[in-house]
This record gives C-alpha cells, structure tokens and sequence, in this order.
C-alpha cells in the first residue's frame, strides 16, 4: 500500500526536488570573486553563508580593498588557508576578522547585519580626539551634561559598582586622562566630556562622526551618541555593522597613543590640580589571558548584547587581524576561539 502511496504521490515531483538541489549545489560552487563593496543590504541568509562557504577556498578568498581607509595600497592576497582548513562555529549573531596588512576577510558571518554596538562606538570617538586636538595636555572642564549620562562612568565600571571617585562638576582633566577613562573604563561620562570638549555639544560631535563614517566609505553605520548608548525612542538609529567596526579598528591602528591605552591593564590618573584621583581598570580581560591580544574594546547594552574588538598578532610577531564579534554571550571563549582558529587554519606568505 505504501509504495502505491508513494509511487502516487511523491515520484512525480522527484525531479523537481533533485533539480532544485542540483541549482543549490550549482550556485555554491560557482567561482565567483566576491568583494563586499558591491555587495547591497537586505541580502538573504543563502547569500551570506555562500561568502562564508567561499572564503574556505584558497582561490577564493574574499578580497576588500580598504584603500579608503588609510591610504595605503595593500598585498594581494598574501594569506592563504591552510591544506587542513577546519570550520568553525561561535555564538556571535554577527562576526569579522580581517588581517590587517592585505585587508583580506578571513571570517564573515552577516557581517554587514546593521544592529546596536553599544561602547565599541568610542573606538570613533578616539579617532575623532586625536584627530582633532594635537596638545592631549589640554585641559577639560567636566559639566553637568556629561555627568547626567547613564551607564558606566569614571569611577563606576557598571552601574550598580564603584570602585573610586566620579568626576564632578568644574573638575579640570586632560584629554590624555579622559581618553584613558573612555578606553580603559568605558567611561560614557569621559566619552561625552571630550565630544563636548570638541563640538560644543554632543550632538555636534554624532554629526562629526557620522561625517566620518560616511568619508570611510562606511555603509552600514550611524551613530547616535558619542559614547554607545542607544537614545530612548530612537534605538533604531544607533546601529553599525561587524564589517564597519573592524574597518574603523583597521584604521584607528595608524595612531600608536590609541592603541597604546588600551593595553594598559590599570591605572590611576589625577585632576589636573593633583587633588582628585580615579581608578581605572580595563573592562578587557583578555590583556590578561591571551598573550597574542594587543588590545580591544568592549561593548554592552540591554539592546546590543555582549560585543568586543580584539587586535591580535600571530606566533610570529609579524602579522596582525582585527576581530569583531556582535551580541555574543560567550564572548570571552568565542573571541579567544576565533583567533586561535585564525592563526591556525592561514599561513602569510
């Protein structure tokens, strides 16, 4: 009775099944060179795990010219997977690495989902400080509005902890101080205080780095705050990308004194009258327990989940990847994982 049933109704569909599996397969073995500057939002799923599919091919690895960000011209596909090339699976809903001297995209996965970022927004915010003031001895007077601000601030690593002394009101501190506390403490007070410091106001300081963004050839971005915390009413408009991020790491690593701060582990920085000292220590624990990390930034918010950008050097000392892993709640293991299986799985040559 069954194989009547099944000779009924299944066989004359069977070359519809087979010819549909047989396009799939087609598809994903195309030989198709892929750079994601032409590539456009709102691709479906299919489309983003074939980048991921293609990059495990050495004649295919996935190619970003990331001229626009720096201005150097780099090596043509110098890195290379290895023979015994093995897969990998993190928790991350988004995840970039990117070997910095080629700008070959190592591993993608929905890379360009435009989703919140929280802190790893004050890697621009750096970017913006340096650029803009030469004398880091420059004095900064703290206001109110950058101390009404939520979240983490100088002297408070969260928001129900504080381990020293919050800034006040007419405290004088250096932009070198501030940017420590931003980088190291994640301090959304300090992060603000240097927009203000900049643009008058912290909304002159967004259009500033949106400008930025923009002139970075940065398509999936828009920032809403200085420091990453998403607006109330208006979460949808603070967003960036995996992709956009590690782009901004990639170009931020041409200023030593950012890159420097954050592998600071603690430090104690003072008023500049000498009077008010402030603890900080690095929300980045992997300082601590990677010895090829060269510094990163964390990120949390309600909305965005658990993120964090890794700068990593491999065995060699030679070769450096930027990592970004979005909305992970394994993001310490992932990250440490995702790097381990970069340096094992390509050579440089």
């Amino acid at each position: 009775m069954f194989n009547i049933i099944f000779a009924i109704l299944i066989v004359p569909f069977l070359p519809i099944f087979m010819y549909g599996s047989l396009v799939l397969k087609a598809d994903y073995e195309k030989n198709i060179p892929l750079k994601f500057e032409n590539r456009v939002l709102g691709e479906e799923k299919q489309k983003e795990e074939k980048i991921q599919y293609q990059s495990k091919n050495p004649q295919n690895l996935i190619f970003q010219n990331l001229s626009p960000l720096n201005g150097k011209n780099f090596s043509n596909l110098n890195v290379w997977c290895k023979e015994d090339y093995a897969d990998m699976k993190i928790w991350a809903g988004s995840s970039v690495v990117i070997d910095v001297d080629s700008g070959i995209i190592l591993h993608y996965e929905n890379g360009r989902k435009q989703t919140q970022i929280a802190s790893l927004t004050k890697i621009m915010t750096a970017v913006l400080v340096v650029e803009n003031i030469q004398n880091l001895e420059e004095s900064v007077t703290i206001t109110d509005v950058a101390l009404n601000i939520d979240g983490t601030t100088v002297g408070c690593p969260t928001s129900v902890f504080c381990n020293s002394n919050r800034m006040f009101a007419g405290e004088k501190i250096t932009v070198r101080n501030l940017l420590k506390a931003m980088l190291l403490d994640s301090a959304n007070d300090a992060a603000t205080a240097l927009a203000i410091h900049i643009a008058k106001t912290p909304e002159n300081f967004v259009k500033m780095m949106n400008e930025k963004a923009k002139s970075l050839g940065l398509k999936d971005t828009n920032f809403c705050t200085p420091s990453g915390l998403e607006i109330d009413g208006k979460e949808s408009q603070c967003y960036s990308s995996s992709y956009d991020i590690a782009r901004i790491a990639v170009y931020s690593l041409q200023y030593d004194l950012i890159w420097d701060i954050m592998r600071i582990e603690e430090e104690q920085i003072y008023s500049v009258d000498g009077r008010y000292m402030h603890q900080l220590k690095n929300t980045d624990m992997l300082l601590r327990e990677m010895p090829s990390c060269l510094g990163g930034k964390t990120g949390f918010t309600p909305l965005a989940g658990k993120s964090l950008l890794t700068v990593a050097v491999d065995p060699s000392g030679k070769h450096k990847i930027v990592s970004v892993i979005l909305n992970d709640e394994n993001r310490w293991e992932d990250m440490k994982k995702m790097v381990e299986w970069t340096f094992d799985n390509y050579e440089w040559r």
